[in-house]
């Protein structure tokens, strides 16, 4: 397996685990905007990333990735406002986190 394809396989999983963490949640109107965007902006890395991967020039290969680098970082960013917000438990917290920085900097030096 490529390198490409095992990113592929850990952005995804990425996604499906902010998925069903977030789901767990119970809702508030201030719950219900962090998980919102904690979700749109994992599944973003795995869609933007899975496109990067067809990318048809450099430019538009560095362009995609370049969106998975921001989108890994927003992730990380709303994860720090759930911590903030004791929304999740701290080790799992501390786990999605983990690969939110994971992402971001293996993708950063591509």
């Amino acid at each position: 397996m490529d390198y490409n394809e095992v990113f592929k396989f850990k952005t995804k999983e990425f996604a499906i685990n902010i998925i069903e963490v977030c789901s767990g949640l119970k809702y508030t109107d201030a719950i219900g905007i962090v998980r919102k965007q904690i979700i749109r902006s994992a599944t973003s890395v795995a869609a933007n990333y899975r496109a990067m991967c067809r990318a048809r020039s450099d430019k538009d290969h560095f362009a995609k990735l370049s969106i998975v680098v921001e989108e890994a970082d927003e992730t990380l960013f709303w994860l720090e406002i759930a911590e903030t917000m004791n929304i999740l438990h701290i080790n799992v917290l501390c786990q999605l986190k983990d690969k939110a920085i994971e992402i971001s900097k293996s993708n950063s030096y591509l």
